[in-house]
């Protein structure tokens, strides 16, 4: 039997963190990321400083399951997240809910692992390299010796999500982002692919490409694969 549904032809669910900060085009909270409808749902209480620490705020846990029924009730197929320190929730969020979930960009690290050529890893581009432990890794299946590369506590990138602080410029987030990206490839050789953790990471993701030449996985390529799974394409038949 069909759903009963509130709205019609909204495949994916956002549940997105309590925040403030300026999520340019890429993010996954800014709409005109998306060629297809999305719906947000804010979880109120769920700042960036307390989702970070889910460890210690296990708490916030019930604040997103009730919030994915919500979704759900209403109508969209599919479940994913503002964050991808919700990679620590995946297991549950998955076995409460009636529809799929993907919380994370970190459920593309294994499957990336297999297609890289021989000798090649990828390495993992988080918003705390302090904060994503192997509690999170584990929640999604990752090898707990991928690289993590995190973005540096004084940066502005950390400061101004943390803050809720829209004033920075994207130009300066982006040299930011490029130049931790850079030194990530410099240290390691072995490196030959690149997942962003952070969903906010997503907006320079075609830059880390143009610049350093490794392919870039990221909340975005994520989502893009879920949506099709959930609205395959029709191919026209001879």
């Amino acid at each position: 039997m069909a759903r009963k549904r509130t709205y019609y032809g909204v495949p994916i669910g956002i549940l997105m963190l309590d925040t403030k900060f300026q999520r340019h085009n890429g993010d996954i909270g800014n709409a005109q990321t998306w060629p297809f409808p999305v719906q947000y749902k804010i979880v109120r209480g769920a700042v960036p400083n307390k989702v970070v620490d889910m460890l210690n705020n296990r708490d916030l846990l019930q604040r997103f399951l009730d919030a994915a029924d919500e979704l759900i009730d209403d109508g969209v197929d599919g479940i994913t997240t503002t964050c991808g320190f919700l990679a620590l929730f995946q297991q549950e969020l998955a076995a409460h809910c009636s529809v799929p979930v993907a919380t994370s960009a970190l459920l593309q690290v294994p499957m990336v692992a297999r297609v890289l050529p021989k000798g090649k890893r990828p390495a993992i581009l988080t918003f705390s390299a302090e904060s994503l432990t192997v509690h999170h890794l584990a929640g999604v299946g990752v090898d707990p010796q991928t690289p993590v590369v995190g973005m540096p506590a004084t940066s502005e990138f950390q400061r101004s999500i943390r803050d809720g602080d829209a004033s920075v410029p994207f130009r300066v987030l982006k040299e930011e982002v490029l130049g931790v990206a850079e030194a990530m490839i410099a240290d390691d050789p072995s490196i030959g692919a690149i997942v962003c953790e952070c969903t906010n990471l997503t907006p320079y993701s075609h830059e880390i490409k143009a610049r350093l030449g490794v392919p870039v996985f990221d909340m975005v390529t994520l989502v893009h694969w879920f949506h099709r799974a959930l609205r395959p394409e029709r191919f026209a038949q001879p």
